[in-house]
Formats: structure tokens, sequence, C-alpha cells
């Protein structure tokens, strides 16, 4: 009899789809856009998204990928997303592929456009589509698409604090790019090497461009894990970039430099607009615990004492008062004994 259930419950193990698996990363349907799934492609290998800066999103942190052809009513799009450890690879990313010409686009946490081509990052995934034809309701569909995909949680979708710092005014339109790794350094341009960022102290990298009245300066801001880093980092770059091509400053754990073409006042100016404001947490008591500090118990227990003490003087000096005033008043009334008080004796003398 067990034999035959044994047999039975193997049968309907075999029954079950083994095409089901875990949900990919693109959705299967958005906004009335249905995926092909003959179009599918997946890959864990970088060089299969980008063979060209494969290194680039190492860098990253790149996870994995996946490719795939949308249609609705006759019209297609192209869908590609890539998929790293945290948010600040997928941001990283995204300001490395961003192209200048872009115009902004609110799809996703931040995204751009350039004609029919739409590149935005949402969470820790990073995606590049390519439509067939752009309308009126070409945003609203990806908006639809960037709502749809798998979301972080907890630390993994916490962006660099790097980012803060950067200052807005005269920033020029899509030139920031955060970077945190030589290759990703190399190939922008920023003019600051990796022997001197030294990225073995785990730095955050962001550089950017300013509009500036000689033309177009470059800023980039270093950030590492201590002031003490920073400040030794600071010496190294003053003493391997001398001259008034670089401006220096350096704001807590923060190094920022400018170079391009900037006058020396602009630069100044430039750099005090990086400052770094430590957040600070108040989780330490100013006071001490009165469950644990000994004196204060030793304190307050000479204190009940004197309180008991002075309880019981004072309501013996009112027992005690109220009984002689009603002696005075009340005359052997029971309030006190009589002066003469019989005592019962018992006379054994000569007993014994």
């Amino acid at each position: 009899m067990k034999k035959s259930i044994s047999i039975l419950a193997l049968l309907c193990l075999s029954l079950v789809p083994v095409s089901a698996k875990e949900p990919g990363l693109l959705p299967a349907v958005f906004n009335g856009w249905e995926i092909n799934q003959q179009s599918v492609k997946t890959a864990s290998d970088p060089s299969s998204a980008d063979p060209a800066d494969f290194a680039v999103l190492k860098e990253y942190g790149f996870s994995d990928f996946e490719s795939a052809t949308y249609s609705r009513n006759g019209h297609t799009m192209q869908v590609k997303a890539a998929r790293f450890n945290d948010a600040s690879g997928a941001l990283g990313a995204y300001t490395f592929y961003l192209q200048p010409q872009m115009a902004a686009e609110k799809i996703g946490d931040e995204g751009a456009s350039n004609n029919s081509r739409v590149l935005f990052y949402r969470g820790n995934m990073l995606v590049d589509v390519n439509l067939d034809r752009v309308t009126a309701m070409s945003a609203a569909d990806l908006r639809a698409l960037a709502d749809a995909l798998p979301r972080p949680h907890g630390s993994v979708s916490a962006l660099p604090s790097l980012l803060q710092y950067l200052p807005k005014q005269s920033l020029l339109p899509n030139s920031k790019r955060y970077i945190v790794g030589p290759v990703a350094l190399e190939r922008l341009g920023v003019p600051i090497s990796a022997n001197l960022i030294d990225f073995s102290k785990a730095p955050d990298v962001e550089f950017a461009k300013y509009r500036s009245a000689a033309g177009d300066a470059g800023l980039t801001l270093v950030e590492y894990p201590t002031p003490q880093i920073a400040a030794e980092r600071l010496r190294a770059w003053q003493a391997a970039l001398p001259g008034p091509a670089f401006h220096f400053r350096r704001s807590g754990p923060i190094l920022a430099a400018v170079s391009g073409d900037v006058d020396d006042g602009q630069a100044q100016s430039l750099l005090a607009s990086v400052n770094y404001d430590a957040d600070v947490t108040w989780n330490q008591a100013t006071k001490p615990n009165r469950l644990e500090d000994r004196g204060a118990f030793l304190i307050a227990e000479f204190m009940l004492i004197g309180a008991v003490i002075a309880v019981g003087l004072i309501l013996g000096l009112f027992f005690g008062g109220f009984r002689i005033i009603a002696r005075k008043l009340f005359p052997n009334r029971g309030f006190d004994r009589p002066e003469e008080v019989e005592i019962i004796s018992l006379n054994l003398k000569g007993r014994f």
C-alpha cells in the first residue's frame, strides 16, 4: 500500500509544468503592451549587456540582464533591463550612458530621452528603451513599465550621500557622473587620475561640468570614509597637480577639485559651495541612569530615612500634645491614668 502511494505521488509531481520559474526582470504586460516570449533573452555576464563597456558595468555591481520585445496595436518597443547589486550601481550606470543632448523625463527615479530612445533607472535597475514610434502616450507607457519593475528594499535602495553636495547653480545639463572605479573614471575623462583618487580607500566620486565666464569648468568631488584619509589624499593631490590649473578644497571627508576654463574667483566660489554637513544622532544619555547611579541611590535612601523620622516626630508631637491638652480640659475622662493606681500584689514572702 505504501509503495503504491509513493508511485502515485511521483506521478503527480511529474505533471507539474517544468517551465514554471521565478518571474524575470521585465513584466509580461503593462499598459496594454505584451511581451514576445520568443524574444526574451537573459544573461548574468555583463559582456552580454554591453560588449564594449562590460568592465564598467562590473564596477557598478552588475547582477543580471534581460531584453525583450513588446508589441501593442501593431507597434513595438525594444526593452533592455540591467539589474545591479544596489541603487547606487544603477544610478552610476545611468550617468555613464547619459548623453548631453538628451532631454530630462519624469520616468522612474530619473530618466532622459533622445527621440525614440529612452533611458531611465528605477531602484537598482537600469532600463534602455527603443520605440518604433513616439506618441503622446509614450511617457505614460514607460512610467507604467517603471512601476511594474521589481523594487529593492532596505539598504539596496539607498543612494550615495555625495549627491547632495554637488552645487546646482550653473550646472550643465546631463553632465553629472557618479563613479566607483578606475575604468569608468578613465572612460569619462575625469581630470583626477585613479592613482591620485586611490580606489583602494573605497571612495565615492562625483564629476560634473559647470558654465563659467571663460568656458566650461569641471568639478570633481571625492568622499572618503574618514576626514583623515581625505587630508592625506589632499596633500598627494597638491603635490602631483601644482599650479593654477587646479583649485582644491577639503570639507570633512570630501575633497573638491575645480579644473578647466575658469578664473580663480569663480573656482573659489564653486569650491565654497561644497560644505560637508555631518548627521549627528544623539543616542547617548546626557544624564546618569538612576537605576545604575549608586550615589543617587544612597542619597535617596538617606532622604527616605529622614522623611520617616520626620513623620514619626510630627505624629509623636501631635499625639502627645493632644493627650496633654485633653488631660487639662477633661480630667479623669479616660485620657490618662489616675494619680493613685491600685497595684495587685502577691504576698509570697515566707511561703518558700
